[in-house]
């Protein structure tokens, strides 16, 4: 069984998440502008319709698991499997990946884990998290500055699969394929349902050049998930 030593601590593989909360929200952007955005990694965006892509924001409290307890903000996009080519279409929702462009963090035993065992962009960050309510909440602050606030609120209820996940990351001149499986439990899911304030912080700028905020496709929120990740490789 693979392992990685982070600390002075043997983490093996896969990593497991045994209980957490996932709250995310989906916003149509210009492809053109992700494409932008995206560059740096020699990644290409899924287009859901002709000329627009996807970005999803998503706030985690982990509450038990082998990287400990900690909280995470993500800004992803949905992108195309890497060699892979085609129109655009909803059918790309199926093949589709998550790419993890800027992934904060308030721990740094996580920060380092995520960076080293699979080149996620963690860096550490002031998280603030408000789950007790049915509208969940997540403010983000970054080197004293405002990065974003945002709100979910509640959906109707659905039911909870097994989700297979494909992550890719791009750190040190280096992309990377991560395989990893979810079970969700307590989702609630409705179209739009998200507000957010951006503040005054380089990547709240950046969110405002593709767009937002503005009404999101989808909002979500599982209050029971467990997950698993395999080990990266690069592509």
């Amino acid at each position: 069984m693979a392992s990685h030593l982070i600390q002075g601590r043997e983490i093996r593989m896969p990593v497991e998440v045994r209980e957490a909360t996932v709250c995310t929200a989906m916003f149509p952007v210009r492809a053109d502008a992700a494409r932008a955005v995206l560059a740096y990694a020699g990644v290409d965006v899924a287009e859901i319709f002709p000329g627009t892509a996807v970005c999803t924001l998503v706030f985690v409290d982990y509450r038990d698991g082998d990287l400990d307890t900690y909280h995470e903000f993500g800004v992803t996009f949905l992108v195309r499997p890497p060699g892979s080519a085609g129109g655009p279409g909803l059918r790309n929702l199926r093949d589709a990946g998550a790419f993890v462009h800027w992934l904060p963090v308030d721990q740094g035993f996580t920060l380092e884990a995520g960076r080293g065992i699979w080149g996620f962009p963690k860096e550490l960050a002031d998280i603030d998290l408000r789950l007790a309510s049915p509208y969940k909440r997540c403010t983000v602050r970054k080197d004293g500055r405002m990065v974003l606030d945002l709100l979910i609120k509640p959906g109707m209820p659905v039911p909870g699969v097994p989700v297979p996940l494909t992550a890719y990351t791009h750190l040190d001149g280096v992309t990377r394929r991560v395989p990893a499986r979810a079970r969700v439990g307590g989702v609630r899911v409705r179209p739009g349902g998200a507000l957010i304030r951006l503040g005054n912080h380089p990547v709240a700028k950046e969110l405002s050049e593709l767009g937002l905020p503005k009404r999101a496709l989808l909002s979500s929120s599982a209050s029971r998930v467990s997950m698993s990740f395999g080990e990266a490789e690069a592509v």
